[in-house]
């Protein structure tokens, strides 16, 4: 990423111990795990706590300091042995970031009699002692394992606490109300608060006036000259270009000037329709730029699009894109292109689509044009500033985050794949491929109310999706994913 808007996470690893078990159980076990995990992964990630191994709430509260003072911003809590109810828990409470408990098996049938260390049994006790604490923690599907096990769970929580790490520091900055018509895209704010989220809403007339404020900026030639080595030969829009790295600008130092005192900074954008009039341009290329940046941008001031494009970017560290789940694909394309040479059902595809917001990066090819649909209605001058091209294909992951009207929360994750298949239309598009979709559309996305707009990460993150989800408050029977054909939706009829 060209632009520090997503966390970075130091894990600490807290051992913790049952004093009337060998505290060297819990000691060498921790420095297995530590050593496995510096192995495989980056050693950068983790922090073992030497302070001392937990077994009181007065070494509970020594080693709260001493992850503190190391800059720890996630916390691991390993039961080395069956482990100490109280202060364990006490810990995650008073730990301010996202955690994790796991616990040590077993290594060997030829330790069981001195070296056994229980810990199967004192996770059941942490967790029942983490609900009496109304204290969240993530606790892993498989969470009791050896060192090389539990390294791949830390590691698998990282990206997860990166998200849950950058929730809690994010401001999104939107501009203007929705456009006539996108009652969809609603966003109460009780849930971003309650997800630790702050917002600054704007006028678009503010925008407006911080742009033309940009005029004459004397870095607009070299962001410029970066737009024209991006784009090359697909540069087909260059009359255009200065007056959207004003634009560029006037949003980089909106985002300095006003992040207060948050970290990381999300973007709800207007797009239409009086912008592209008074403006003289349309974003989207804009958009899609500082998307590669790190910072999400959602067209059509889409609040919780853009909080969704966020946590997929700390999720996959990478960009990601918002999209219309657009159009059905016409049964001659299936047949040509996808019937036999894919497993999929046509019932199975959609093209998403958007004017022209995906980063560049995660295009088959592109180029800048005018928005087709506005130059319907408009002159094609105030249209130019979208990139268009089939995206690429490759493995997706189709999900967002919502806040119903009456303010509850509520989630979709499903995995699929962009199929290399000529889209043969314009925008931002892609046909897209999710087993099931077709139930999947009507008895989550209709039946659940969800506005058209879904983020897309790109990659298979279901998993790390899933359990940011959950941690983040929604409730389990409102998150969902794409079911297969065995298990019917509630709302299925049985006899269809």
């Amino acid at each position: 990423m060209s632009f520090e808007n997503i966390p970075k996470v130091k894990l600490g690893i807290v051992a913790v111990s049952r004093d009337c078990f060998p505290e060297e159980l819990s000691v060498n076990r921790r420095k297995a795990l530590v050593e496995a995990y510096s192995k495989k992964y980056d050693a950068a990630d983790i922090y073992e706590c030497p302070v001392c191994i937990v077994e009181s709430e007065i070494q509970m509260v020594e080693a709260l300091e001493d992850i503190k003072k190391a800059e720890c911003n996630a916390l691991c809590v390993y039961l080395g042995n069956f482990g100490p109810e109280i202060s364990e828990t006490l810990l995650a409470k008073h730990f301010d970031g996202p955690k994790i408990f796991v616990a040590a098996a077993e290594e060997t049938q030829d330790s069981l009699l001195d070296g056994r260390g229980d810990a199967y049994c004192g996770l059941l006790n942490a967790s029942y002692n983490l609900k009496l604490r109304s204290t969240k923690a993530y606790i892993p599907e498989n969470p009791v394992g050896d060192a090389d096990d539990l390294a791949d769970e830390l590691h698998t929580f990282i990206p997860i606490a990166k998200a849950l790490i950058g929730l809690s520091d994010l401001k999104i900055i939107s501009f203007g109300p929705r456009p006539l018509n996108f009652l969809a895209c609603n966003a109460p704010i009780q849930q971003l608060y309650n997800l630790g989220v702050e917002i600054e809403e704007n006028s678009e007339l503010d925008l407006f006036e911080a742009f033309n404020k940009h005029a004459n900026d004397p870095r607009i030639p070299d962001v410029i000259a970066d737009m024209e080595k991006e784009l090359g030969a697909g540069n087909k829009k260059p009359e255009v270009l200065t007056k959207l790295a004003q634009y560029e600008l006037t949003l980089l130092d909106w985002v300095k000037d006003h992040k207060g005192y948050r970290k990381y900074v999300a973007i709800a954008g207007k797009c239409w329709p009086a912008f592209q009039t008074q403006f003289g341009f349309v974003p989207c290329y804009v958009n899609s730029r500082l998307t590669g940046m790190g910072i999400p941008v959602s067209c059509e001031v889409d609040i919780y699009g853009c909080l969704s494009e966020f946590i997929g970017t700390c999720v996959s560290d990478d960009a990601v894109t918002l999209l219309d789940i657009n159009n059905s694909v016409p049964k001659d394309m299936y047949k040509e292109s996808i019937e036999g040479k894919f497993d999929y059902k046509h019932s199975d595809t959609f093209m998403g689509f958007h004017c022209g917001n995906t980063c560049s990066r995660k295009m088959s090819a592109c180029e800048m044009r005018n928005q087709k649909i506005m130059a319907r209605t408009l002159p094609e001058e105030v249209t130019n500033g979208t990139l268009e091209g089939d995206i690429a294909p490759g493995d997706i992951t189709f999900y967002r985050l919502q806040s119903t009207s009456d303010g509850k929360l509520r989630a979709y994750i499903a995995e699929g794949e962009i199929l290399p298949v000529a889209t043969r239309s314009f925008g931002s598009i892609a046909v897209f491929a999710i087993k099931e979709m077709g139930r999947f559309y009507r008895h989550v996305l209709i039946e659940k109310n969800y506005p058209h707009h879904g983020a897309v990460a790109f990659g298979h993150f279901g998993k790390i999706l899933y359990e940011v989800f959950k941690y983040a408050g929604v409730p389990l029977e409102d998150l969902n994913y794409n079911q297969p054909a065995s298990l019917p939706y509630k709302s299925e009829n049985p006899f269809a």
